[in-house]
């Protein structure tokens, strides 16, 4: 299987989905002897992205390809590769890496009380963010479960009840996998909330009654009209600027059941506000070239919430998710200005210690020497305000 990338036209039409591969996406070297996925071999530079794409209208069922296996940026393991973890790989910590389970930052606070011009995030735990920004309040794959299909009950509770959010303004989904989407945590949602998902995801959510469902195609994006103050948008006379989403590549892959494999696709979101500010949520990913170019099509990315955990084994893992070091190299090649750490501390879904990623991604950003400060390593609970 070739790596295949998406790279849309600046202008899109809700009635299509994106452009096709681009015939300069890089090439995959064969899987390895044991089955694993192979890296991607080198390439020259690729040209200056395009600009953004106009914002598509909100609703409406589109077509999509049946799979979207074309975007891997590596092969799946194949009968070889899931062999070897079965020989050889671990899903869970030893007894020794669960001890510091009672050491796992938990500090949950109510949720900062900021204005419409101030953006702030708060960290419920794994992949879930509470995100204030433009007025809005963003939900980042939601999980408020206790326990997901085919692990353990999370190690540490949710840094946000739900009783305490804010009208939820919008949710955004990174792909389907279980931790990552939650029905029973989406339950909870009035069903015109507006949900913007991966191409593909649209008819989960619209089985479950949403009736604001928007799904995107790589480089596409939406709007939201901002709210001012008192929680209000503007009307038809009071147009201003509003809140942009858009959904962007990651190396990773979708599969619910056992016959959904990349029938979905897979990606982050860039939110910007009305005043300019960015913050990228990554979702799932492996380290590669994506991050670069998502930092020349958004310059100035103020934070980036990025993957630090479920690394290891790193032969069975490498390719879907960064470890710490490549969070911290991912963080640079963004161009990002801040990072806060994620996926990580919540849920035990793989063999490194339980403390092991936040020790390591400071590390790794002191190592880089990159300002302290810049590094936000909250708490799950915890929350920053992004100052100017």
């Amino acid at each position: 299987m070739t790596q295949q990338q998406s790279e849309p036209a600046t202008q899109t039409t809700a009635a299509a989905p994106a452009a096709g591969p681009s015939a300069a996406s890089p090439p995959v070297a064969p899987p390895t002897a044991d089955g694993a996925p192979a890296a991607p071999l080198l390439t020259a530079a690729r040209p200056a992205a395009p600009p953004l794409a106009d914002p598509l209208p909100q609703g409406g069922n589109r077509l999509w390809p049946r799979s979207f296996a074309d975007r891997l940026t590596t092969p799946l393991p194949g009968l070889r590769g899931y062999a070897r973890f079965a020989r050889e790989g671990a899903v869970r910590p030893d007894r020794e890496g669960l001890a510091d389970v009672p050491r796992l930052p938990y500090a949950p606070a109510p949720l900062p009380r900021v204005d419409a011009g101030t953006v702030a995030v708060t960290w419920a735990g794994h992949a879930s963010w509470v995100v204030s920004i433009g007025g809005l309040t963003v939900l980042t794959d939601p999980v408020w479960s206790r326990r997901i299909l085919g692990t353990p009950a999370r190690v540490t509770p949710v840094g946000v009840p739900w009783d305490a959010l804010p009208p939820v303004d919008a949710v955004v989904i990174s792909h389907n996998h279980y931790d990552h989407l939650d029905a029973p945590t989406l339950r909870r949602l009035p069903r015109d909330t507006p949900v913007f998902v991966p191409a593909g995801l649209g008819r989960w959510f619209r089985r479950r009654r949403f009736t604001r469902v928007t799904e995107l195609d790589w480089w596409e994006a939406v709007e939201l009209p901002a709210k001012d103050d008192a929680g209000v948008a503007p009307g038809d006379g009071g147009r201003r600027a509003g809140v942009r989403f858009d959904f962007v590549p990651a190396h990773h892959w979708s599969k619910r059941t056992l016959t959904d494999t990349c029938r979905s696709l897979w990606g982050g979101w860039v939110l910007t506000g009305p005043d300019g500010q960015r913050v990228y949520f990554a979702g799932d990913t492996g380290y590669g070239h994506w991050f670069s170019r998502i930092g020349e099509r958004y310059p100035g990315i103020d934070l980036a919430l990025l993957p630090i955990g479920a690394y290891e084994p790193r032969w069975w893992l490498r390719d879907v998710h960064c470890d710490p070091e490549e969070a911290v190299r991912a963080a640079r090649d963004l161009g990002a200005r801040r990072m806060a750490p994620m996926h990580w501390g919540t849920f035990v879904l793989s063999a490194e210690p339980v403390m092991e990623p936040l020790t390591r991604v400071r590390a790794a950003w002191e190592a880089a020497g990159l300002p302290r400060e810049d590094l936000w390593d909250l708490p799950v609970g915890g929350s920053r305000v992004l100052e100017d």
